[in-house]
């Protein structure tokens, strides 16, 4: 089934004479495909928001929330919507990876890790931050717990085990081989007693806490009627939940489980055009495909997150000079944009994943041009997430390779324009503007653009222009 998310249109813009202004055309129509369908999973509050993934080991010097919470002043002015932190909780010391551990090796679900601080101090800083009109969505680890959770030797039952009894670490369920995840301990959903303690701990954070919601670890690895049984709970004791699931699984969404998840298939293709492996045409193809599998939600676009940084490498590695042509096209296409801690300082750095690793500042250098993309998305409805935005319609240029990708997307008489050079090499092509025709703001350089019929244009190597009405 296609979507809203993706329902394309060729405007044709055939020459209206050069000079003068081209006659309004509204007689492009989106293919003719089902909508985009309500889900009771997108709260009205998420429909212009943003979402920022918090390290809080590597923020600060001293890795605590006391510190972080200094940072929320500039967070907002920033234009955050939404504080995901990574896992909060103690981290198991049995079979730990470095000195430090992994925050996904959990060593209980009701707890905050001793190094970060105290309970009352994050239940503060939550507060602090919905004084702030920011939401926090908590990093949930569902799939597996470390090796001295007190599951281990209270409920056994709890955990995947082999022929001979014992616990195991979590395995491939295609090869049968591990993920290689040694530090933890795979949980069995086939355990009904496990089923009811998962939900229970869930539903600590969201009545004792008030965190808004939860970003659900290897979401796909846990049987979908676990979901089924327990998103309805948690929504019971917050109508208003927010669920982002790791997983790029369509029922998540389909299923009114979850509002988002992850936009993995457009980020490695993001990463391919940017290193010259595809072509920006695959875009279409891509959102089309995606846009006939999901009828609910959408997607987390993301140049960055902990695993992209510590793992794949930093967006400068992946991307290069495409970085912010990137960086326009996931901010403007459909689905909600993601920022990881550092981003807007150019993080040029893997963060090391066991160990401390302070993120260095470097005086916020990419917070303007972020800020401007943020502000963007609050103030224009044409970029609301899902239902809440415009459909996305394809621009064609002429005299253009497929390296210039142009699309706009409106809501009303709101619209927002984007053209891309997605190369290395400059790019000049003909604008037709039936159609388009008329005075735009040029978003970054806050100055009057005026689009006229036949309009020559020039972009110079992974340069973009973002206009807006």
């Amino acid at each position: 089934m296609r979507s809203l998310f993706f329902l394309l249109t060729v405007l044709s813009l055939s020459a209206c004479g050069s000079g003068g202004e081209a006659e309004a055309d509204n007689s492009s129509e989106p293919m003719e495909q089902p909508d985009l369908l309500p889900s009771a999973a997108t709260p009205e509050w998420a429909a212009r928001a943003n979402i920022y993934e918090v390290n809080v080991r590597q923020y600060t010097p001293s890795g605590t929330l006391e510190a972080f919470a200094k940072h929320l002043p500039r967070l907002k002015e920033m234009g955050v919507d939404i504080l995901w932190f990574m896992p909060v909780y103690p981290i198991s010391e049995a079979r730990r990876k470095g000195s430090l551990g992994s925050y996904y090796a959990v060593a209980d679900y009701t707890a905050v890790n001793p190094a970060f601080g105290t309970m009352e101090e994050f239940k503060a800083l939550v507060k602090t931050i919905h004084d702030m009109d920011m939401r926090v969505v908590l990093d949930w680890v569902p799939n597996h717990t470390g090796w001295d959770h007190p599951w281990i030797t209270e409920h056994p039952e709890y955990y995947t085990q082999d022929s001979m009894g014992n616990v195991i670490d979590p395995v491939d369920p295609k090869t049968g081989e591990s993920w290689g995840w040694t530090d933890v301990a795979d949980l069995n959903y086939d355990n009904a007693a496990l089923r009811e303690a998962m939900i229970g701990e869930m539903l600590f954070w969201l009545e004792e806490v008030g965190v808004d919601g939860f970003r659900c670890d290897v979401a796909g690895e846990v049987p979908d009627d676990f979901w089924a049984q327990a998103v309805p709970r948690l929504r019971a004791a917050n109508p208003e939940l927010f669920m982002l699931a790791e997983s790029d699984h369509p029922p998540h969404r389909n299923e009114e489980w979850f509002a988002m998840n992850y936009g993995w298939e457009f980020h490695h293709l993001m990463n391919a055009i940017a290193k010259g492996e595809r072509s920006p045409l695959a875009i279409d193809t891509v959102l089309a495909k995606k846009a006939e599998v999901y009828n609910r939600g959408y997607f987390m676009n993301f140049l960055t997150n902990h695993d992209e940084n510590s793992w794949q490498g930093t967006i400068e590695e992946r991307m290069g000079p495409a970085a912010d042509a990137m960086a326009v096209l996931a901010f403007t296409i459909d689905g909600m944009p993601l920022m990881y801690s550092g981003q807007e300082a150019g993080l040029n750095h893997r963060l090391k994943f066991f160990e401390k690793d302070t993120i260095p500042w470097n005086g916020f250098k990419k917070t303007r041009f972020y800020k401007t993309l943020l502000d963007l998305k609050h103030s224009n409805p044409a970029l609301g997430n899902g239902l809440a935005g415009g459909v996305l319609e394809r621009i064609t240029v002429e005299n253009a390779t497929e390296e210039i990708y142009a699309y706009r997307r409106v809501k009303g008489a709101h619209q927002v324009v984007v053209l891309l050079n997605l190369s290395e090499e400059p790019q000049t092509f003909t604008l037709s503007q039936k159609g388009l025709a008329g005075e735009y703001t040029n978003v970054f350089a806050n100055s009057t653009v005026k689009l006229t019929p036949e309009m020559s244009m020039n972009l110079n190597p992974w340069s973009y222009l973002l206009l807006e009405q």
